[in-house]
């Protein structure tokens, strides 16, 4: 019975009590401002409905899984007018109800998937079209204007404003692209564990609509395989590998000045710190290759770069390290486990993790060559027992010993 019972009943859902709060006090903002809109745009004609009853399906869908490919505004506002446009049309053509309903439906289904715009509600609306009695029928078409797209439009809109003002990225946002080589491997994140075709084969045998973003359900793979690798490491921590003696610059020192520091010390890398050792970015080989121009062997603030801050009405740039510098830059803290800083590199394709203190100031260091020593010491360890010298890194040791 109990093996019955969990058939149909759900598992719990894992999200905090703040979200739970968030999704519901979404929904009856979003209803509640869309159904005053209709009433004040619509208040001289009492035969236009302020609001139809399938917005509440779409406000679950928009403000409770703004994340679901079913909820984007494509979805919502093609899908509501498509199956509107349908079912008026169906019930004009088609005397019985009842066939009449059924037809809406499937035509409905039929036409989102092709149009890639399926939005549940969407078949609400189409039996609405059908089924809601004279004052719906003599809209006509007008029922696709209102309320079907003025309430999907208000609805959308809503979506918009509360959800990024909530934190929640709306429409929802694609993975950040993996930093292009232009060359055939693959990113270092999709070098472990499966492939993305690996993927689309399976999603292709299991041909089902799943609720959610292919990319979504990709990171999250990817992410539970690292989770599964950390979990698996050892115990080290950042402070066990970073380099302690590091070469920094200042926000206002010149391109020159870092470009120089770069070459004396042969690292790729420098942080960038203000009077306080505080990490403010950081500026990398990168930075200089793509964010400057080389002028008889002198760097300078290219055209792009200097347009770049013209839009953003940032001050004019002026060939300091601030113009081309990274900020805000990802850090890592000392006693950070050595496997969590391994998921940051893979995952957002860094070379270079400043490590600082609670207070931000800079303390260290580590590159993907760190990385690269302590997973191999790491390994031979575990092949032979401890090791019989200390792994802390010595004062002395360069900032990045990595060969330009």
């Amino acid at each position: 019975m109990r093996r019955l019972l969990r058939r149909f009943l759900p598992e719990a859902i894992l999200i905090s009590q703040k979200e739970r709060i968030r999704s519901a006090i979404g929904a009856l903002t979003g209803i509640l401002i869309t159904g005053l809109i209709g009433g004040l745009v619509f208040k001289s004609d009492p035969m236009l409905p302020a609001l139809i009853a399938p917005m509440g399906a779409s406000a679950v869908l928009l403000f409770a899984v703004p994340s679901s490919p079913l909820a984007q505004p494509w979805s919502v506002l093609g899908g509501n007018m498509l199956a509107a446009t349908i079912g008026v049309t169906v019930a004009l053509l088609v005397q019985d109800p009842l066939l009449a309903s059924a037809l809406a439906i499937g035509v409905a289904i039929a036409a989102m998937m092709a149009l890639r715009c399926l939005h549940p509600p969407a078949g609400a609306i189409a039996l609405t079209a059908v089924l809601g009695g004279p004052a719906i029928h003599e809209l006509g078409y007008g029922f696709v204007i209102w309320p079907v797209a003025g309430n999907s439009l208000a609805m959308v809109l809503l979506a918009l404003a509360f959800n990024n003002l909530t934190g929640r990225a709306y429409p929802h946002a694609m993975k950040p692209q993996q930093t292009d080589h232009g060359t055939s491997d693959p990113a270092p994140i999709e070098r472990i564990g499966f492939r993305s075709e690996d993927l689309d084969e399976v999603l292709k045998e299991y041909d089902q609509v799943l609720d959610i973003d292919r990319d979504d359900l990709e990171t999250i793979l990817r992410r539970t395989e690292l989770r599964s690798y950390r979990r698996r490491a050892s115990d080290l921590v950042c402070a066990s590998i970073m380099s302690r003696d590091v070469i920094a610059v200042a926000p206002d020192n010149s391109l020159k000045e870092a470009r120089d520091l770069m070459r004396a010390h042969h690292i790729k890398a420098l942080p960038v710190t203000n009077d306080s050792a505080e990490v403010v970015g950081i500026v990398t080989q990168t930075d200089f290759l793509d964010k400057t121009n080389w002028v008889k062997g002198r760097a300078t603030i290219g055209f792009a770069q200097r347009l770049r801050f013209a839009l953003k009405g940032a001050t004019a740039p002026n060939d300091t390290v601030k113009d081309i510098m990274t900020s805000p830059v990802t850090t890592v803290g000392p006693d950070t486990p050595v496997s969590e800083a391994i998921v940051i590199f893979a995952e957002a394709g860094l070379h270079y993790l400043p490590v600082t203190r609670q207070n931000g100031k800079l303390v260290g260091i580590i590159s993907q060559f760190d990385l690269l020593v302590a997973m191999l010491a790491d390994k031979a360890e575990t092949a032979t027992g401890p090791l019989s010298a200390q792994t802390e890194p010595k004062a002395e040791k360069s900032a990045m010993l990595v060969e330009a």
